[in-house]
């Protein structure tokens, strides 16, 4: 595959893949995607294991909020790490961390012992590796491809991310219905060793650390003023910051709309989240085949409010067909905005402060989530999903609609074209 991806005669196919050129990275491909197959076949399990038990949305807000929070205040320690310490062998300790985990759930699980708490608990040490995994493997992939390929690995990266979420919660479906949430958690265990051997048999050069002294947390703040410094930079990350608090929780919704709304069980649910990862999948490869990065802030303005007025659709949908098309849009519109956001950070961030701004990255983007995944429980839970999902698309589409009058045309207006393409460069 690879090698037809480097000589074939379609310019389009081969300026989609130019990043698998590089050995290291057709390695981190292929171990990052079976990874993830299996990690996306958990959280789908998880997940209907938890409604499955307790029918309360409040607590799958509790587990979306315990999974996720440690990012919010560990992603500085991990951008400090990224840093300061080999970057290869960082994302070599965090997946095994997860694959721990995952055979401690699977034990618990196919033994007929799981609770509540214990779900949410491991949820919660995944969330802890997740937090120095994150902005140590974003801060890799720069000594995979090199800056020139830097962009078109993002885009990839997300391909590999939205790929396994098309496969993982579909696979999840149906194991869930023959065998039981148990081997779904065990399964996942395996993956983890295709990018620990992926990892592994890397060539990467040395590279010196160039992280700055201090403490973690005052690195953390060297890598905020930065991204607060950098107009591009900041704007985007803000409007990130709202779709991800608000915008993205239509996960934490999906086991009640496929049981309750739409009427059907687990293999609906997988349907539903695979519909979502056809539509990033297709988002992700669409901005791959980029090679001309101007006008990212304006692409992120059109993508955001796509993305919201897909979510307030999907939110008053009861036609299955209907539901899966906008959460395909929803997909596409959301991985494409992020793939932008994280190409213009990483353009624009100079290499000793790379670990340490995708930690702010991470915190803004990954770090709310928690906040508003337990604000979606507890509203969902007065109102009805429909009614609080409905509401978050509404706010994430008033804030779209500032982004383009107040940020997304000023920058427009004052950032010419090689002011833009230098810090790309940068």
């Amino acid at each position: 595959m690879f090698a037809f991806l480097k000589c074939g005669n379609i310019n389009t196919v081969s300026t989609r893949f130019r990043a698998l050129e590089h050995r290291n990275f057709q390695l981190f491909f292929a171990g990052q995607l079976t990874s993830l197959i299996g990690t996306w076949m958990q959280s789908t399990a998880q997940l209907w294991l938890i409604y499955r038990l307790t029918n309360s949305p409040a607590l799958l807000g509790v587990f979306g909020f315990a999974s996720q929070i440690p990012i919010l205040f560990l992603a500085s320690l991990g951008g400090y790490v990224g840093d300061r310490y080999n970057r290869q062998r960082g994302v070599i300790w965090t997946q095994t961390a997860a694959l721990v985990l995952s055979f401690v759930l699977a034990a618990l699980t196919l033994l007929g012992v799981i609770r509540v708490w214990e779900i949410i608990l491991i949820g919660f040490l995944a969330g802890i590796v997740n937090a120095f995994d994150v902005p140590i493997r974003q801060s890799f992939l720069v000594h995979m491809v090199g800056k020139e390929h830097l962009p078109n690995a993002i885009a990839l990266n997300a391909s590999i991310f939205n790929g396994a979420r098309v496969v993982g919660p579909a696979l999840a479906g149906f194991a869930i219905l023959w065998f039981g949430e148990g081997w779904c958690f065990f399964l996942n265990g395996i993956s983890f060793l295709a990018v620990i051997i992926a990892l592994l048999m890397m060539r990467i050069e040395k590279i010196e650390s160039s992280a700055g002294k201090g403490s973690p947390w005052q690195n953390f703040v060297q890598g905020f003023h930065f991204v607060m410094s950098d107009a591009p930079i900041r704007s985007s990350l803000l409007l990130v910051s709202v779709m991800s608090m608000f915008g993205l929780q239509y996960t934490v919704f999906l086991p009640i709309f496929a049981r309750d709304i739409l009427h059907g069980g687990p293999g609906r649910l997988g349907m539903l989240m695979s519909f979502a990862g056809v539509g990033a999948v297709i988002g992700a490869l669409h901005f791959a085949a980029r090679t001309d990065y101007k006008g990212l802030v304006e692409w992120i303005a059109a993508t955001a409010l796509t993305c919201s007025l897909g979510l307030i659709l999907f939110s008053q949908s009861h036609v299955f067909w209907l539901s899966a098309a906008m959460l395909l849009i929803v997909g596409f519109s959301a991985t494409s905005q992020l793939a932008a956001t994280n190409t213009i950070i990483q353009g624009r961030v100079p290499d000793h402060l790379r670990s340490r701004v995708m930690a702010v990255y991470a915190s803004m983007f990954m770090g709310v989530q928690p906040i508003g995944a337990l604000i979606a429980g507890v509203v969902a839970k007065r109102i009805g999903a429909p009614y609080a999902l409905s509401g978050f698309g509404s706010v994430c589409l008033l804030a779209s609609v500032f982004f383009v009058f107040r940020i997304a045309m000023r920058l427009g207006q004052t950032e010419t074209p090689a002011e833009h393409q230098a810090g790309l460069e940068r």
